[in-house]
């Protein structure tokens, strides 16, 4: 059989076929020149590459390190997207998607190089996707890291009309003896707090069946007691807490790092607690944003599982030698951050676990 040749108006043709079943070829070109300057805004120096490869390169300068570690890791936005769909409201959510990967890679005293973004949609909407992609630059600019590569999937039929979800991947480098894991804890050191934007991004199940079902509001209605709606207060970004945890590290003070993500205080913390070791978190040592007190009224949720569900208004947490607290509050300071001493490292002959008092 000979090769079968196919003139332009055939290969048009195909793909009007392809289009009349959801997916617009042409329409995801259009997407990535309308996407390219707010990702090229994002590149450092060491990116090789430019948008629209099938891979993305990167050249570290190993000058800068004696023995690097590698640090990555992935999140999502989860149903917080509900919210962004409903208040058609994208340009915050990919702030969201980087500062959930970010903030994880700063835990470990690494700086955040590279990210890379999976977006996801029954049809591409050009206009939308921009806007989520704005939010993640956004993320990346204010993290420091470019955003060197991504995809973008259309799955017809696969997704409710509008919406869309996300994924994201980040890659980080710290010298090997400036790790910071929490090991070198010791009762006496002293814990502090980074506050928070607000809920962030956990917690969105049972703020979606609080607000919206046992509440009834909808997104563009106003909180009861808080002078903002739905919409203004559940989708203000996530914080991103990377400038200033890579100047608290510099001091060299830090023992330990925590985002309070899903899990709260109570899940979290103990991650980095050696054996032998408990938090005690003074409550009233920090302000809790009004929000909370909103869901937990309406809610009924206890103390003990908004603290356990929510971050409560401390997004970042730094467990640090007591002589220096000082400058590390001075180095969180001149990044923009508001710190609080919210508790102090106990010895436990239990397991490591937090205690709220």
């Amino acid at each position: 059989m000979g090769v079968q040749k196919f003139g332009k108006e055939s290969l048009m043709e195909k793909t009007n076929r392809y289009r009349q079943a959801g997916v617009d070829i042409d329409e995801g070109n259009r997407f990535v020149q309308l996407i390219r300057p707010h990702v090229k805004s994002t590149f450092r120096p060491e990116v090789a590459t430019d948008i629209g490869g099938f891979g993305a390169l990167f050249k570290m300068d190993m000058s800068r390190f004696r023995k690097p570690l590698l640090v990555s890791s992935t999140d999502g936005v989860g149903t917080k997207l509900k919210f962004s769909f409903l208040a058609q409201k994208y340009d915050t959510v990919g702030i969201d998607l980087v500062a959930m990967s970010v903030n994880d890679l700063v835990v470990q005293g690494a700086e955040p190089l590279f990210f890379l973004d999976y977006f996801a949609t029954g049809r591409l909407e050009s206009g939308v996707a921009v806007e989520v992609i704005k939010g993640i630059a956004e993320g990346c600019r204010q993290s420091g890291c470019a955003l060197i590569g991504g995809e973008t999937a259309e799955m017809a039929g696969f997704y409710q009309a509008g919406e869309f979800d996300l994924a994201g991947f980040a890659v980080g480098v710290v010298e090997e003896d400036d790790l910071i894991d929490g090991s070198k804890t010791q009762p006496g050191d002293i814990v502090l707090g980074l506050k928070s934007t607000g809920i962030h991004s956990n917690g969105y199940s049972l703020v979606r069946r609080i607000i919206l079902e046992q509440m009834s509001l909808g997104v563009h209605d106003m909180l009861p007691g808080m002078n903002i709606t739905v919409g203004e207060e559940v989708l203000k970004p996530t914080r991103i807490y990377v400038k200033a945890a890579l100047a608290m590290a510099a001091t060299g003070g830090v023992r330990g790092y925590v985002h309070i993500t899903g899990g709260g205080f109570y899940d979290n913390i103990p991650r980095v607690l050696p054996e032998g070791c408990m938090v005690r978190i003074r409550r009233g040592s920090f302000p809790v944003p009004q929000i909370f007190d909103v869901l937990a009224k309406y809610g009924e949720v206890s103390t003990d599982e908004m603290y356990r569900v929510f971050n409560m208004g401390i997004g970042f947490v730094v467990i640090a030698k007591p002589e220096s607290v000082a400058a590390i509050k001075a180095a969180a300071a001149s990044c923009g951050e508001e710190v609080f001493e919210i508790g102090v490292v106990e010895k436990t002959s239990e397991a490591p676990h937090v205690v709220m008092e």
